[in-house]
């Protein structure tokens, strides 16, 4: 079915969402265009529509998306022979992950992230969001998997809270914060950082991943199973992307610095991150995210969320002082491209005691509506059993 029909506002009969006629479909690329016309009212933030398309274009060519990597889903029913009128649709982007086993061997699987679930105005109220989620989430079981394999899991960032999402079978998991504001800072007794580029990724990346096989390796206890979202380099890139085009859209140049690093080799820290405007008329605020943060030494454990008291007893670490240059070091960086805050997604004891050096009032936010980090679990055992380990905006699509 080549041809779309395009709303006009007036549906008499429309199908109900347990319909025969409802079906979904991987859409067209004029179907794409056509739903992303339609989402860009919402989901355009500070740019105009026509850049917002151009912007997911530009997307879609990326290492991470392109290639039939990103997968755009429309549920729809027929109107005539040849034509088919789109009620919702989302996306899908296939990406790697690791998954750690009790013999303490970590194997990388498929995974999907879903994004961009939209229904037209015209088209809401009727259950047709929940009949295309329910039905995806069962595709994507196989979706794209390599050698046959099924597909470990899928993950969503809800921005509509826990309930609906959780009862197609993407169940909430920590989705938690703490911000900093966007100030320069003199960064008085903390260690020297250097400034992170493109070019530094790829190196980084790869360490990071060995780390993260190895904390896997060791932290599966009893019956859990621990997973990660794998943040490579393609995954940086693609967040990039995202804000280079952004910027040179609305400021006329591109960000040219990606994250910090500071200490010697076999004992450093560093965070990429990323810059994300926001529309002006909107209550939401400019925010420089991490994207991600890590530690290279293969002696830390703190990957649990933060506590009150695992936090005092990290005050007095070097990890944490490091930890708060970097921090330091990306206030003053969202200060100069506008930012109005700097926020860490699901902060550990070290990370909170490094916020809270660079400002006392640094406290733990549990995110109830927003970015609700979500995962569907198609493995053994059940979802309450997996530890989303890495749970940080590298993942968010």
């Amino acid at each position: 079915m080549g041809s779309i029909v395009v709303s006009n506002g007036h549906h008499a009969d429309l199908p109900k969402k347990d319909s025969p006629k409802l079906q979904l479909v991987v859409a067209t690329q004029e179907e794409h265009i056509h739903q992303q016309k339609a989402n860009s009212v919402e989901w355009k933030g500070a740019l105009s529509p026509e850049a917002y398309l151009r912007r997911e274009e530009h997307l879609i060519s990326q290492e991470l998306s392109k290639d039939g990597a990103l997968t755009p889903w429309a549920l729809v029913y027929p109107e005539g022979s040849d034509k088919r009128q789109i009620v919702c649709g989302c996306e899908t982007l296939k990406k790697k992950a690791l998954v750690g086993s009790k013999d303490g061997k970590v194997e990388e699987v498929v995974v999907h992230g879903v994004g961009s679930v939209f229904c037209p105005p015209e088209f809401r109220r009727r259950g047709y969001a929940g009949r295309m989620m329910a039905e995806l989430g069962k595709r994507l079981e196989s979706w794209q998997a390599d050698n046959g394999k099924h597909v470990l899991f899928s993950v969503l960032y809800s921005d509509i809270g826990k309930q609906f999402y959780a009862a197609r079978g993407w169940q909430a998991f920590p989705s938690a914060h703490v911000s900093l504001p966007a100030v320069s800072s003199k960064a008085d007794g903390l260690p020297s950082v250097h400034m992170l580029k493109s070019q530094d990724l790829a190196e980084l990346c790869a360490i990071d991943e060995k780390l993260i096989r190895s904390r896997l390796s060791k932290s599966n206890a009893g019956d859990r199973t621990p997973v990660a979202l794998l943040p490579d380099t393609e995954t940086m890139q693609w967040h990039h992307a995202r804000e280079e085009f952004v910027g040179k859209e609305l400021l006329g140049k591109q960000p040219v610095v990606k994250g910090a690093i500071t200490g010697e080799k076999g004992s450093r820290v560093w965070c990429y991150w990323t810059r994300v405007w926001t529309n002006p008329q909107e209550e939401g605020d400019n925010t420089l995210h991490i994207l991600r943060l890590v530690v290279e030494d293969e002696a830390f454990s703190d990957l649990a969320p933060a506590s009150a008291e695992s936090t005092a007893k990290m005050k007095g670490s070097q990890t944490f002082k490091a930890i708060a240059a970097l921090f330091a070091a990306a206030q003053t960086e969202a200060a100069q491209w506008g930012m109005h805050e700097v926020q860490i997604w699901n902060p550990t004891s070290t990370t909170l005691a490094a916020a809270q050096m660079l400002n006392g009032k640094a406290a733990v936010e549990h995110r109830q509506d927003e970015s609700i980090t979500s995962l569907r679990w198609y493995g053994k055992g059940s979802w309450e059993n997996v530890d989303w380990v890495c749970n940080e905006k590298y993942g968010w699509v």
